[in-house]
This record gives C-alpha cells, structure tokens and sequence, in this order.
C-alpha cells in the first residue's frame, strides 16, 4: 500500500502530513481523496481564492443546505500543494496516473467541464479548417460546437433507427466503409456508443474499418463507463481499437455532476501534446478539487469489491425490472433486437396509449418517481449503481396502475416530438454559417432557410438542426419550443 509524505508549505502554514491509501476499499489507493483529507485535517488561515475562505462567507442558509464539509473543500489545484491540473502535477497527476492504469489508456485526463470540454478539445486540437470528419448524426451537441471551434467539415453518418420506438439504433460498419471509400480524404471518424437509450454498436468492427482506411475512430462512450469493471456488460472502446475515448463518470460511475474522463488509447494515432494543449486552453483555470476528488473516488469505488458489488447488483436489477415489467399488460420494454445489442442497465419503456412525456408527468406528478428522460414513444430508466431493489418495485408497482387505468394523453403532445431522426440537408459548414451575416425570424417563415444556430434537445443533446442545414417542414416538430429561429441573411 502506498505511503505519501507530503511537505505543505501553503501561505505560511507548514505540516508535515503522512497518510495511506483509502483502507474502507479493500486497499484501493485514492491519491487525491488522501490529499483532500489531509488538507481537510489541517487548515491554515488563507487570503486566497476561493473568497468565502472555507465557508465563512456565505449565506448561512446555503451553508446549512450543502454542509461545512463541502464548503470547507471547496478549494482550487492552485492551493495547498494538491497538486494542479495543467500540467498535472501532485496528486492530481497521481489520480490520473492511477485511473489510466485501471482503464487502460496511454494517458487519462481529468476534466471539471463535463464530457463537453473533452469534445470541444478533441474537436479543436485534432482538426482543422474544412478537415473532413464522418460523424454520427446522433452525437452530442458539444461535438458540433467544437466543428464550430475548428472548422472541420462534418459528413454524417446516420445511425438506423428503431422506427416503432422513435429512437436511433446502432452505427453500421457497412455504412461507415461505404462513406470512407467515397471520402478518402477524411481526418477521422467519431461515433457515439452506447447511445442515450442504450443501443450498443459494433465498435470493434468499427475499429477495424477506420484501421483499414488508416483513419483514427474516437469514441464518445459518456454514457458506458462502467463497461470497464463488468465482463457482462459490454466491451468498452478502449478494448476495441478506439484511439481515444470520452467517459462520463458523472452519469453513471458515481462522482459529481460535471466531471469526466477522456482517455487516450495506448496504440492512439493522436498526439497526445495537441489534446492536452487544447484541454489547456479551453478548460477553466480554476478546476473544482472537489470535481476532480469526485473522479478519483469513483474510479477507487468501482475498482473496489465494494463497487464490484454495486456494479452486479445494478445489472441484476436491471434484468428484475425488464421481467416484471413486461409481464405488465400494455406496458412494453425494448429488449434484444435482432442484431441490435443493449446496455442492460439502461431500460426503454412505453405504455400504450401515452407519450413518453406523459408517461413521465404522470410519474412525476401523481406516484414521485422521477426517471431519465422522456421522447415521443417512452421513456429512459436507469438502474444505477446507487439504486436498490426496493425502489424498483415502487416503479413496478406504479407502472401497472398506470397501465391498468384510463389516463388520458393530453393533447397539446399531438404532432410535437422529442427525438430529431430527420437526416440534414448541408448547405455549408457549422463555421462558415455561423460567422455568417444573421437575422431572427419566425418559426414558420424559415422553412427554405438555412439555420445560423446550434438546435439541440437536452436530454440528450441530440442536434435538430446545425448551422449551414436546410430548414424544412419536417423539422417543425421538433422546434414547439421555439417562436424564432436564427437563419442566415438573405
């Protein structure tokens, strides 16, 4: 186990300080929640940033809301010699040493901006003005403002759809092949996997395919990082051949909302010295140490028995709940699909006769349970590490009263959707329309336009429409929230 001696001489205050690895996880060494525990332990008096100096300036009522605890750690990598992030140095760069031996990659980065920031900064540091990039269409909106950022020209690759549950289904590595023979001259390709909804695609075959045309495959994995720790669940990308990978550890592996990982694969065809420069310049300067802690004890967690356990435990109430419910008369779960696989923590439920919106107000409103998200045909349930058995039955339960009873769809959900499946008609790039001469105007005198603005539905950040895209018709649907739109000057 490892012992670190730490000298910290911080604004005046000099403590020598020995601590272990984190002995409650079976041993699992936690280098940054050691060192967060040790600045925790011996306080100095600081005329730094942050300015509510360890919780002592700020509404009493904010404070009892969110503990002394968490204020008195809400500190920043320039401080107490924990280390900073860029370059990584301390224990910060300890945690991501560790965390990049457990997942496997040449080189692991912790990041307080969400997987946004990765995207933003794989998009800036690794492409550049008109560079051609097939990208699935299903992608986060954050991967188009970085084509924004850098310019690239974005040729899309539809994902197939699952028509009669109106979401997108897996990437075809036969479409990919077909769209890198007619476009030799592509920088690289970016594939979403799993999808929201769980829809798992063939990454491996992906791989082999980009390997083929000697094009690097990255792989927005956001929502699959504890694939990693569970040989049930599926393959995670680094296995596969992706040269780097995007996690969101805050969705599913445990630590704080916006905090990720991006990793970068071992046999990667990127230089690692462009990303990091990229994550130097868009990344915030003053990074939440308690995000970062979040990363180290979530990896520490899962890598743990303990979270081994959690892990298991959610797959198993996973597969409890597909049963149950669909044994529930009217209600529907999407299950194995002919050659489509599936994340099964993730569940995808509809109850005939109701929208996934309604399904979910109703859930909301009338029994308080409160699911992921809901689109045209039904809704997302994840079975989470944190989740227990008990709380499963509490939505079984409520599911047959639902399904059992006669509550009415509303009307004001005819003819709106949720989930953007139209295929985009490019007029120019997401830059050059963007940068383009503007004007607003109403929703329905744009059709024959093209849109100047970034539309996209969060959850899950899925693109309607992009600047230099053809507005048509068929995208009205998707725009109920929307009295005006952006588009370019005539």
């Amino acid at each position: 186990m490892c012992i670190i001696v730490m000298q910290m001489k911080s604004h005046g205050c000099e403590n020598l300080i020995s601590f272990k690895g984190s002995d409650a996880l079976d041993g699992v060494y936690a280098p940054l929640v050691d060192a967060m525990t040790a600045y925790k332990n011996n306080p100095c008096i600081g005329f730094h940033i942050p300015g509510h100096n360890r919780g002592q300036g700020v509404l009493n009522a904010f404070s009892s809301l969110i503990g002394e605890d968490a204020l008195n750690l809400d500190t920043t990598d320039e401080f107490d010699n924990l280390g900073t992030l860029f370059p990584s140095t301390g224990a910060i760069d300890e945690a991501q040493k560790v965390a990049s031996s457990v997942f496997g990659s040449k080189r692991t980065f912790f990041l307080t901006g969400g997987s946004t920031i990765a995207n933003l900064a794989l998009a800036f540091g690794l492409t550049g003005p008109l560079d051609k990039i097939i990208i699935g269409r299903n992608c986060h909106r954050s991967v188009l403002s970085g084509m924004i950022i850098s310019g690239a020209n974005p040729s899309w690759l539809m994902p197939k759809k699952l028509n009669d549950w109106a979401i997108y289904g897996p990437v075809d590595p036969v479409d990919l092949r077909g769209q890198l023979e007619e476009n030799p001259d592509t920088s690289l390709v970016w594939v979403t996997n799993p999808t929201y909804e769980g829809v798992v695609s063939d990454i491996e075959a992906i791989a082999r395919v980009c390997h083929e045309f000697d094009v690097p495959l990255i792989v927005d994995e956001a929502h699959g990082c504890l694939w990693n720790f569970s040989d049930v669940l599926p393959k995670p990308a680094l296995q596969c051949g992706a040269d780097a990978v995007v996690h969101s550890l805050h969705k599913t592996g445990g630590s704080m909302t916006q905090s990720s990982m991006l990793h970068i694969s071992k046999n990667s065809r990127f230089d690692v010295q462009k990303i990091e420069h990229a994550l130097k310049l868009l990344h915030t300067t003053s990074p939440s140490l308690l995000l970062l802690t979040s990363l180290d004890a979530a990896r520490a967690y899962l890598s743990s028995s303990v979270g081994s356990c959690a892990i298991k435990n959610a797959i198993d109430n996973a597969l409890y709940f597909r049963e149950m419910a669909s044994k529930i008369k009217g209600v529907r779960v999407l299950n194995a699909l002919n050659n489509v696989s599936f994340d099964v923590t993730k569940v995808f439920i509809k109850v005939d006769g109701l929208s996934g919106k309604r399904l979910e107000s109703i859930l909301e409103l009338d029994f308080s349970i409160e699911i992921e998200s809901a689109s045209d045909e039904g809704i997302l349930v994840l079975s989470n590490i944190g989740n227990k058995k008990e709380e499963f039955d509490v939505l079984i339960n409520a599911l047959r009263k639902i399904a059992s009873s006669n509550y009415p769809d509303l009307a004001y959900l005819e003819g709106i959707k949720f989930m953007p499946l139209t295929a985009p008609s490019v007029v120019m790039t997401p830059r050059e329309a963007y940068f383009s001469k503007k004007e607003r105007i109403k929703k329905e005198d744009a059709i024959g336009r093209v849109c100047a603005e970034v539309i996209a539905l969060c959850p899950p950040g899925i693109s309607v429409l992009l600047p230099g895209e053809l507005i048509t018709k068929e995208h009205l649907p998707y725009l109920s929230d929307y009295s005006e739109l952006q588009v370019l000057s005539k």
